[in-house]
């Protein structure tokens, strides 16, 4: 009889002895494990840099824009009839359901200048609640005060893609710029967010509510805005907000049951949950089309291991010869597959990580690593050794030990 360690032995100096062999097997489930850990430290990737975009835009923001005009029968686009003002917003901060904070703006493409430099931009001309809703930061200065807002303060905030182009590496707090004809003292910079797509969320100037309205952007509509911004406190709350708010304007605007809406209302914390199912669904696919190259990998160690027993009659003849028992055989064969398999399943993931920081230092892409899929990798590993290897386990158990030795 011999025992478990005496098996164990012969198992592991068999893979010693043929190497090229043993390498050869164990190469499909290197490609699977590394292959799995690569799609999903990609997908974890890309689901917190969505993630990132979204709370960099703001979350559960309600945006409210203002109807569509017509010209000749053409529509000129959402936000193009102004319907909505700030009086409209103050109503909403006071009545709907759920809302953290509301900010109206008003916005347009401008030219700013400072000195011999100049840079086509965005102005916003904003109310301070709109940093809160749109999640910005001050990095250096202040925000506006009530002063700024009730006295059309000439003042501005600008984020720091504005503030290279037109300051360079020169501070710009307590810096004059023009935006059009108009001076304005910058009273702060913005911490950058980056791009959101094709959207530089740095490239924008803040100004007071009322500064836009009266003297940069002017308006045949006093008070009017194009847009009203609305934080909920969370997504479970953004739609009891979107009803409400709904009503609100609906009955300050004087609709009819049987009139359509003036304005349009978009939910954000909607397109965040589509979007992060969405994410979840590609990294679940992209996990499950890796895991299909850890079969293969089985698939290939299954063979190899059965032309191993057939270059092997000889010797499984004279283990049966000398008193091994079939059980003996097969758990050799076994051990044999589960060994390579989990060496396999090591080489593999360190490969897998290796090479997924590589793409991530090479690219933009964020690569994030978990626990699980690594455990899970090395498992399944193993489980491949087992499952793929006991045919041929068992084939060599079978084997005529008579024949085994006479075998050519």
């Amino acid at each position: 009889m011999i025992d478990f360690q005496s098996t164990l032995k012969i198992a592991l100096n068999s893979l010693k002895v043929n190497k090229m062999r043993s390498a050869l097997t164990s190469l499909g489930i290197i490609i699977g494990v590394g292959a799995v850990i690569i799609m999903l430290a990609l997908g974890s990737g890309a689901n917190k840099q969505v993630q990132q975009n979204i709370e960099s835009m703001g979350s559960n923001v309600l945006t409210i824009r203002s109807a569509t005009a017509k010209t000749g029968g053409v529509s000129m686009g959402m936000g193009s009839k102004p319907t909505l003002s700030v009086k409209d917003a103050e109503a909403i901060k006071k009545n709907a359901r759920g809302v953290e904070a509301v900010a109206p703006i008003i916005s347009s493409s401008k030219q700013a200048m400072y000195g011999n430099q100049n840079w086509q931009t965005t102005v916003y001309g904003i109310t301070t609640p709109y940093l809160i809703v749109k999640s910005y930061e001050i990095k250096e200065g202040r925000a506006f005060s009530k002063d700024d807002d009730n006295n059309a303060a000439k003042v501005a905030i600008i984020g720091s893609t504005v503030e290279t182009e037109l300051f360079g590496d020169i501070n710009s707090l307590g810096k004059t710029i023009r935006i059009g004809n108009v001076p304005f003292k910058v009273i702060g910079t913005l911490v950058s967010k980056g791009a959101m797509g094709p959207m530089d969320q740095d490239d924008i100037i803040f100004i007071p509510l009322t500064t836009a309205q009266r003297k940069v952007f002017g308006t045949d509509f006093p008070g009017s805005v194009s847009q009203i911004l609305a934080k909920a406190s969370s997504v479970e709350e953004s739609s009891i907000a979107e009803k409400d708010i709904e009503e609100i304007l609906r009955s300050r605007h004087g609709l009819g049951k049987t009139q359509a809406n003036d304005f349009e209302i978009r939910n954000s914390a909607e397109f965040q949950e589509k979007m992060k199912s969405t994410i979840q669904t590609l990294s679940l696919f992209l996990a499950f089309v890796a895991s299909i190259s850890l079969i293969v990998g089985g698939i290939g160690v299954m063979n190899i291991m059965l032309v191993s027993v057939t270059e092997r009659t000889k010797e499984i003849g004279i283990r049966m010869a000398i008193g091994a028992r079939a059980s003996d055989i097969r758990l050799q064969f076994l051990i044999e597959a589960l060994v390579l398999a989990l060496l396999g399943g090591v080489i593999g993931i360190i490969s897998g990580v290796v090479i997924a920081m590589l793409i991530g230092a090479l690219s933009s892409q964020p690569i994030v690593f978990t626990v699980i899929p690594i455990i899970l990798s090395f498992s399944v590993s193993a489980l491949v050794g087992v499952v793929f290897g006991y045919y041929p386990a068992y084939k060599a158990s079978l084997l005529n030990p008579i024949d085994a030795l006479l075998y050519e």
